[in-house]
Formats: C-alpha cells, sequence, structure tokens
C-alpha cells in the first residue's frame, strides 16, 4: 500500500502545478483514493496489534502511528485549499470589478436606448453603441447571483435600442444577417452536444454557449422566435441528458444509502453485553469485519446524509471493538490471578513429592488437587506445561507411596501367614482379625481421594482396589480360623 500512496502523492504534487481551478475532480479522486488505502493501511495494522496482544496475553492501547506519506499528502491538500482560496479571492475581487464595468456600459446602453432624438445623430450613436458591445465582450464574468439580471439588461437596451432608432436598413439588415449566422453557428455547436459521452462536459459546454449567445445581438424581428426556439430546444437535450444523469446518482445514492442503514441495522442487532467467551467473541468479530467489508464495496450516499452516516457506522464499530477490548483485558487479568494460585499450589506439591510422611502428605495433596481444580482456567501458553508439573509431582509422591505400601504389604502378609501357620491363642488371632479390618477400612477410605488423571494414578488405584480384595481373602480367612 505504501507504494500505491505514495504514487497517490506524486500525482496530486504534479497536479498542483497546473491550474488549481480546472483540477477539482482530479483532486477530489486522489484523495478518495488515498483516505481508503489509509483507512484499509489502518484497519489492518489495528487488527494485527490486536491480534499479537491478544496471543501474548498483554492489553494494547492502541493508537495509530504517524504516517509520513498523509502527512504529506494533507500538506499538499492544504496547498491546494490556500491556492483554490487565493483564486477564488481574486476571481471574486475581479468580478465585483467587472460587474461596476458592465453596470457602467449598461448605463450608457440605457441613455442611448431611450434617447428620443436618436434619428438626429444615428451615425455617432450607432458607432458608440458598437464600441459599448466591444467593450462588454472584453469584460470577464460578474458574480453569478448578477449574471442573469445583467444579461437581461443588455438584451433588453440592445434590442430596445435597434428597435427604436431609425438607423440605415442596409446596415440594420447587414448587421441582423451577422447575427443571425453567429447564432446558428451556436445552435449547430449546441446540437453536436448531444453526442457528447460526458454529459458533465456537455452541460458546462453549453453554459459557454449560452454565455455567447447573450453576448450577440439581436437577428430580423420575424426570425428571433424560430431562431431562438432551434437554439433552446437543442439545449433541452443536453438538459435532460444532463437531468437524467444527475437523477440517477442521486437514485444510485439512495440505494447506498439504504444498503448503509440496512448493515448499520446489523451491527445494532448484535448483542454483546453477555459474551464470556474469546470463541464467541471471534465469531462476532468476524461477523462486524464482514460488515465492513460489504460497507467498503458501497459507493457515496447522499451528500447531506453521507457524514452522518458514517459517523454512526464508525461509532457502532467502535464501540464493539472496544467492548472486545475491555472483555479480553479483564480476562487476562483473571488468567493472571489463576496463573500466581497454580504456580502456587504447584510449589507446595514440589515441596511435598519427596515427603515420607504419606498420611499427612497424602491428605495435603488431595487438598492440593481439589483446590487445583476449583481454580479457574489460565492462558492457553502456561495451561499444560502447568498441569504436566503439577501431575507429575503428585504422581511421584502416589508412586513412592504405592511402593512403600506395597513393601510394608508382603512384611505383613508374611508374618500374618506365620501366625496363622503356626497357630496361636484365640487373642493373637483376634487382635490379627482387627488389624486386618482396620487395614482395609483405611485403604478403602483412602482410594476415594486418589484423583489423579495420569496413568501412575491410575495404576495407584487398581493396586489399592487387588490389596483390598487380598485383605478381605485373608479376613475370610482367618474368620474360618477363628471358626475352628
Amino acid at each position: 500500500m505504501a507504494n500505491e500512496k505514495q504514487a497517490l502523492v506524486d500525482e496530486l504534487k504534479a497536479l498542483l502545478e497546473q491550474d488549481v481551478t480546472a483540477i477539482k475532480e482530479q483532486v477530489d479522486e486522489l484523495k478518495t483514493k488515498f483516505y481508503r488505502l489509509y483507512h484499509e493501511e489502518q484497519s489492518a495494522l489495528k487488527a494485527k496489534a490486536e491480534e499479537a496482544a491478544e496471543a501474548a496475553g498483554e492489553a494494547i492501547e492502541w493508537q495509530p502511528a504517524m504516517d509520513e506519506l498523509e502527512v504529506q499528502f494533507q500538506e499538499l491538500l492544504n496547498i491546494y485549499k490556500q491556492k483554490r482560496a487565493e483564486v477564488a479571492k481574486k476571481q471574486a475581487e475581479e468580478e465585483e470589478q467587472n460587474l461596476l464595468r458592465k453596470q457602467n456600459i449598461l448605463s450608457q446602453m440605457k441613455e442611448l436606448a431611450e434617447a428620443e432624438d436618436a434619428g438626429d445623430v444615428m451615425g455617432d450613436k450607432l458607432k458608440k453603441m458598437r464600441e459599448l458591445q466591444t467593450e462588454w465582450k472584453t469584460i470577464g464574468a460578474v458574480p453569478a447571483t448578477k449574471t442573469q439580471q445583467i444579461r437581461k439588461e443588455y438584451q433588453q437596451y440592445q434590442e430596445k435600442f435597434y428597435d427604436l432608432v431609425k438607423i440605415n436598413i442596409e446596415l440594420k439588415e447587414l448587421d441582423l444577417k451577422k447575427n443571425l449566422e453567429m447564432k446558428n453557428l451556436l445552435i449547430e455547436a449546441a446540437e453536436k452536444l448531444a453526442n457528447q459521452p460526458n454529459i458533465v462536459e456537455a452541460n458546462r459546454a453549453l453554459q459557454q454557449l449560452h454565455e455567447e449567445w447573450a453576448e450577440i445581438g439581436p437577428v430580423a424581428r420575424e426570425l428571433r422566435e424560430e431562431v431562438w426556439e432551434r437554439f433552446k430546444a437543442a439545449s433541452s437535450v443536453i438538459n435532460k441528458k444532463h437531468q437524467a444523469y444527475f437523477d440517477a446518482l442521486h437514485e444510485k445514492e439512495q440505494e447506498n444509502l439504504q444498503k448503509k442503514q440496512a448493515l448499520i441495522g446489523r451491527l445494532q442487532a448484535l448483542n454483546y453485553e453477555n459474551l464470556k467467551s474469546a470463541k464467541k467473541w471471534d465469531d462476532m468479530t468476524a461477523e462486524v469485519q464482514t460488515i465492513q467489508e460489504e460497507w467498503r464495496k458501497i459507493g457515496f450516499a447522499p451528500k447531506k446524509y453521507n457524514t452522518a452516516i458514517y459517523e454512526q457506522y464508525r461509532e457502532l464499530c467502535n464501540n464493539f471493538f472496544n467492548a472486545k477490548t475491555t472483555f479480553f483485558k479483564s480476562v487476562r487479568e483473571v488468567f493472571g490471578d489463576n496463573l500466581k494460585k497454580k504456580r502456587n499450589l504447584l510449589e507446595q506439591a514440589l515441596e511435598l513429592k519427596d515427603s515420607e510422611q504419606w498420611q499427612e502428605a497424602t491428605d495435603k495433596l488431595i487438598a492440593l488437587q481439589k483446590e487445583w481444580k476449583e481454580t479457574g482456567p489460565v492462558a492457553r501458553k502456561y495451561s499444560e506445561e502447568l498441569w504436566k508439573q503439577f501431575s507429575e509431582a503428585c504422581d511421584a509422591f502416589f508412586e513412592r507411596k504405592r511402593e512403600a505400601q506395597k513393601e510394608a504389604r508382603a512384611e505383613n502378609r508374611k508374618a500374618r501367614e506365620n501366625t496363622i501357620i503356626a497357630g496361636g491363642d484365640k487373642g493373637k488371632l483376634m487382635r490379627l482379625y482387627d488389624s486386618l479390618e482396620k487395614e482395609i477400612k483405611t485403604a478403602e477410605n483412602n482410594i476415594l481421594f486418589f484423583t489423579g488423571k495420569s496413568n501412575h494414578a491410575n495404576k495407584l488405584v487398581e493396586d489399592m482396589q487387588r490389596k483390598i480384595e487380598k485383605l478381605k481373602l485373608q479376613k475370610q480367612e482367618l474368620e474360618a480360623k477363628l471358626n475352628e
């Protein structure tokens, strides 16, 4: 995009070397293209920064960095505006001066047209009128608000002068014929404009022809209406095309307005106040981005609505992304607290891993496992490693305990078997019987607290179940011995 923006900056810089009054459409088009690229680039940078911050588990207060090309482009626009303002000011001053000059000419034409002794000094008055007409044509434009009025007065005084003054018939006819020829040329030029593909340029050219028409003197009275009707008919073709062009443009802008209003309705319908999971936020973000992509493909709405509807659209988008940022910021805070808790639990488990205080350490580890389960989630990049270390610490302890209990059970079993084989009074057997019952009860209680999820923990549970079965079998054998 940087290359494209640089090209637009260079093109605008080159345009400013031309007459600023003739480059408005090109400047507007460059401005639209540049800021479309600029906003797309900023949106992409913001999305990338948010993704990176989310992946790192960090908060972000994103602010767009200064774009040197945008600064250059804006400076060139300011130069363009300044030049246009200077030209407009100068043009306005010139138009006021032109107005004063033309008003002075109109005043003199009025005196000639209303003179009562026109016939006495025909030659001088005709010469003076022609001098005034020639001077009139050399004067540039006047303020638009005055153009129609002074043009009307100019035509009025011309016609009144030629109708009033009884000039030489041949001279008058020659003048009227010349005017007819000039007006016919304007009619032909107006008729050719119907084939101009660019209706805006055609309309601009037509306005120039009307200005020239107004400055040409009258034609013969019997031809005036006919000539004017031909010129008006040719003008009507261009005017209708021009009106149709803008009607179609306005219709398209109205369609664009309805499409944008529909997209705003979709944004307003989004309910993200109760979203509690990152996936749901991501799903809704994808929907918002789809809406934004559709918006960018739609052209301008009518000028009186365009700014307001864009502000409404931008506010809705900003509200969504601000809410998303707030949610992930709070999630990161909760994840941070949970991370501290689980690291603390891990440290306690590591301290108990090598303990030989079997019952005390077992109770503490079971309590730690329960607290671990009750503690909420942490960021994905920490979750698996923390759980691995914690479970390995628990498994290491229970594996050591299982081995120690296995050795103890073997010794106890051997002692009980020797006692049974050697016989003995009814009291030793009863004490052995009571010992078995207590051991079975302890084993059955302990198995309820083995909550590890690893293979080691599962193996420990299976070993404990086999131990209970063997103890119960020994108990049955001892009961039979006692019965004997």
